[in-house]
């Protein structure tokens, strides 16, 4: 398989270290995940890569992945000390940048970089024009980048040129959902894994071509890099479950940073906190019994995400389970499957739809 996905290594503070492939759309916070500085004490992540994730299973039926890249492509805009350390320090130098505005003393500069202005330094704007903080124009497009070898990042994995690849223990879906969808939830099976892949959508951003903020479809974020039939894709991934060599699958989660609460805001912190969602996940791979089932796929039992230290975050607000929500979703998803796959769709595809609309009419 190749596709659209980080890679990162997640060590706990009994040094158990755990790999994760993770596939979210561009600009949703695949460079910010790759490089995360936990905020747990104790914990450890190392980046192997941020985009692209070639995989395939070993001779003891492993699945196993590489990066084949050899730098980071990042979005400018929103990085910073604050958000992501990792990368700042990774772009220090020998860096091109893309689009960003330039001060006049030689730098970069971009909406959300927590850096001052030194005094008397000026900033010209990606358009050219003379722009200052609180002016109407952005600084920076909003899909500018940073481009910079992957050697230069600090928490590199030492395996991260393995050729072998490392070993995968879980493969993470995620998109931009403000409302709805739970911070994080298990896959039942690989094959609802594979359909919950298919059924991702996300709040357009940038890096697409779409303005505003519609929801698009991004089955396994590879929307934008389909290179054949996309329904053979997803068959594809379903055949990969039920293959000789492949005896140790991946456990698959769903994972929703975005979720919004009746305020607007934010219900999850993200950046370094999502060490919390790795560290339930990481323990799912170990075969703990701290989930509960709903219709949409395993929760975290409540206190089994740990939540100590975050201010106004609960249980319940993080984990909506609405039937109208959910209707809502069969209803639209039904509509994109018929429309956009048609007979190409994978039979077992429609049927974890099936089993879906089932569960959510028992809500």
């Amino acid at each position: 398989m190749a596709e659209h996905m980080l890679i990162l290594g997640v060590t706990d503070p009994a040094g158990r270290k755990r790999y994760l492939a993770a596939a979210f759309p561009s600009a949703c916070g695949k460079t910010n995940l790759a490089m995360m500085t936990p905020a747990l004490p104790g914990w450890k992540v190392e980046c192997v890569g941020d985009d692209i994730a070639w995989m395939k299973f070993d001779a003891e039926g492993r699945l196993r992945a590489i990066n084949p890249e050899t730098g980071f492509f990042g979005v400018a805009p929103g990085t910073s000390m604050a958000t992501n350390p990792v990368a700042m320090a990774t772009i220090r130098s020998n860096t091109i940048f893309t689009n960003v505005g330039r001060t006049s003393d030689g730098g970069v500069y971009w909406e959300g970089l927590d850096e001052p202005l030194g005094p008397g330094v000026t900033v010209t704007s990606w358009r050219g024009e003379p722009w200052h903080p609180g002016s109407p124009q952005a600084c920076a497009h909003p899909n500018s980048r940073f481009c910079v070898p992957a050697g230069q990042c600090p928490s590199m994995d030492p395996a991260w040129q393995d050729p072998e690849g490392v070993p995968i223990d879980a493969i993470v879906l995620g998109g931009r959902r403000p409302q709805g969808v739970p911070l994080v939830f298990e896959a039942f099976s690989w094959r609802h894994g594979v359909f919950l892949g298919s059924a991702m959508r996300s709040e357009a951003t940038a890096a697409a071509e779409h303005q505003g903020r519609c929801l698009m479809h991004d089955p396994f974020a590879m929307r934008p890099f389909f290179g054949y039939n996309a329904g053979q894709y997803l068959a594809h991934w379903l055949s990969m479950g039920h293959q000789d060599g492949a005896r140790h699958l991946p456990k698959i989660f769903h994972v929703n940073w975005f979720l919004k609460n009746q305020d607007g805001r934010f219900s999850w912190p993200g950046f370094g906190e999502n060490i919390r969602v790795l560290a339930w996940i990481c323990s799912r791979v170990a075969g703990e019994d701290n989930a509960e089932v709903t219709p949409v796929g395993l929760v975290p039992k409540e206190g089994a995400l740990d939540l100590g230290g975050l201010r106004g975050v609960t249980h319940k607000e993080l984990f909506p389970m609405d039937k109208g929500f959910w209707a809502r979703e069969v209803t639209e998803l039904r509509a994109y499957y018929e429309e956009n796959f048609g007979e190409d769709l994978p039979r077992e595809v429609m049927e974890e739809l099936e089993g879906l609309e089932g569960r959510v009419k028992k809500m």
